[in-house]
């Protein structure tokens, strides 16, 4: 957890392919260097997804546009113009991950890829599973989980509330995808942390997903949960 930095404005070389400007919907989501650095505060909007992150034409066109800018900009050395568009890039449809992962393969931008995935892990919790889906599907299971993984460091008390929202909205899939990766990529004590928000909720949910791992971990969650005055 770092202090944020300021994000210079990307601003297109001369002949170089224009991005359309976004329409102006709540994403939830401000483009970040700092990893979730103050994201507690912020009020999580997500904004719909196609169903079944489908794509098309004018995907296809856009993400070529926006490697063949990417190229450029690192081409002339403008990297905090090429990370900036990486942060706005993330907030993308999760059915273009998988485009963008084979363009910028294709044009040698493989650092920007494993850049773009860890933008992408500040997504509120439902878009971070959709875009992990959408990698998996794709046969990038690698890329996905290291998706979800990067994703569940943010503080436990956020991973609580975000499963708490997902819950809300009867959203169980998902649910159980992040706590899956959540309670594999912490350890029980930091876990145990993500039940403040609402034990009585929170507690039974995180044991089911740590006993999906092993009973070994189901019984040092148990213990942490009891350690840090959470019944269990």
């Amino acid at each position: 957890m770092v202090e944020e930095e300021a994000v210079p404005v990307v601003v297109p070389p001369a002949g170089a392919p224009t991005l359309p400007a976004p329409a102006p919907v709540a994403t939830g989501r401000t483009p970040r260097g700092a990893r979730f650095a103050g994201a507690a505060e912020e009020a999580v909007v997500e904004r719909p997804t196609r169903e079944g992150g489908a794509v098309g034409a004018a995907d296809l066109a856009e993400v070529g546009r926006t490697v063949d800018l990417l190229a450029r900009l690192r081409g002339e050395g403008r990297s905090g113009e090429a990370h900036a568009l990486l942060a706005e890039v993330a907030s993308w449809e999760p059915g273009r991950f998988p485009l963008l992962a084979e363009r910028l393969h294709l044009a040698g931008l493989d650092a920007d890829w494993q850049t773009l995935l860890w933008e992408a892990a500040s997504l509120p919790a439902g878009r971070l599973v959709a875009a992990a889906d959408a990698l998996v599907a794709a046969g990038r299971a690698g890329d996905g989980q290291q998706m979800l993984r990067q994703g569940v460091a943010r503080p436990p008390g956020e991973v609580g509330e975000a499963v708490l929202g997902l819950t809300a909205e009867r959203r169980h899939r998902e649910v159980r995808v992040l706590l899956d990766a959540y309670v594999r990529a912490r350890t029980p004590e930091e876990a145990a942390r993500s039940a403040e928000p609402d034990p009585r909720r929170l507690v039974p949910l995180l044991l089911e997903a740590a006993q999906g791992v092993s009973d070994e971990r189901r019984w040092d969650l148990v213990h942490a949960l009891r350690v840090a005055g959470f019944a269990a």
